[in-house]
């Protein structure tokens, strides 16, 4: 990372202390003089006008008690910028973040009000032809791991339109943090667009509460009973509606898989898609799950 770019880029003066913080699927954090957190943006960039979708919504979501980091553009007011060696960066607030206890008991209702919080400013969408979560991928692409994914229900199908809203999508615990004061903060918007609210609700339990064989359906339905009782508008009532958590796991599972096997993979993300691949498989939610979720949700 060149310092001296960094400086002129965002107006900085003095000295600038950068050291690595948490990394994901999409990007790295830098960690700035315990001031910002700068990303960089490991693939292709989102589009100008997918940074001011987010930026419209995260401004609503604030406005409703939801916790995020504040994005700042650089000096030529730029949200998303590109330095001279073809990086992309984002800047945002540093803030200390802890992870969350899915196992402390005020963990559920905090998530599930946090949920009915977003579910509850955000606007209505069209569909923005995105598959990703809701369409799995081709039996043909899992040739080593056809029988697991076969076991799978087919639940493959399109939200209505009419129940889409503005969603995070990608709310699992790395993105749900904790404050030092133990309020829940957002962060890593990247993937927000269209979803139905119990699509993303039923993504959120098993992110949160089932870790491979372990199923904690106490848990789920306490976070489900507080983001109805904050007014969350989905309810899950039907097989479909796990159809985003089924299509985004296999999708993801399927690129990890691609650049794994890339000859052209930098070491450090070959060995970061091998992690996701062997944690992939052991998520993958099984046909008796689901039915128990649903059965123990009605």
């Amino acid at each position: 990372m060149d310092l001296e770019h960094l400086r002129q880029a965002y107006g900085w003066d003095g000295d600038i202390s950068l050291s690595a913080g948490p990394r994901g699927a999409l990007g790295q954090i830098w960690r700035v003089n315990d001031v910002f957190a700068l990303k960089e943006i490991f693939r292709r960039p989102p589009s100008e006008a997918a940074v001011d979708a987010e930026l419209r919504f995260c401004a609503l979501a604030s406005a409703a008690g939801v916790r995020l980091p504040l994005s700042h553009p650089d000096r030529d007011g730029r949200y998303l910028h590109r330095t001279p060696g073809g990086t992309w960066l984002r800047l945002y607030d540093w803030i200390d973040l802890r992870p969350v206890d899915p196992a402390a008991p005020s963990t559920p209702d905090q998530l599930g009000t946090l949920l009915a919080r977003l579910h509850r400013c955000a606007p209505p969408t069209p569909p923005d032809g995105d598959t990703w979560y809701e369409e799995f991928p081709a039996a043909d692409h899992w040739p080593a791991h056809a029988e697991r994914i076969a076991a799978l229900p087919d639940l493959c199908a399109p939200a209505d339109p009419a129940d889409l809203i503005v969603c995070h999508r990608d709310l699992h615990p790395e993105n749900v943090l904790a404050a030092p004061d133990g309020g829940l903060v957002v962060v890593d918007w990247d993937c927000l667009g269209p979803a139905a609210p119990q699509r993303e609700l039923a993504r959120m339990l098993f992110d949160w509460y089932c870790d491979g064989p372990a199923l904690d359906l106490d848990a789920m339905c306490a976070l489900y009973a507080a983001y109805v009782r904050a007014g969350g508008p989905g309810r899950i009532t039907d097989p479909a509606d796990f159809t985003a958590l089924l299509a985004s796991r296999l999708n993801f599972l399927l690129v990890q898989l691609r650049i794994a096997v890339d000859p052209a993979t930098e070491p450090r993300h070959r060995a970061w898609a091998d992690r996701e691949i062997d944690e992939g498989l052991r998520i993958l939610p099984t046909a008796r799950q689901l039915t128990d979720v649903l059965a123990a949700l009605r």
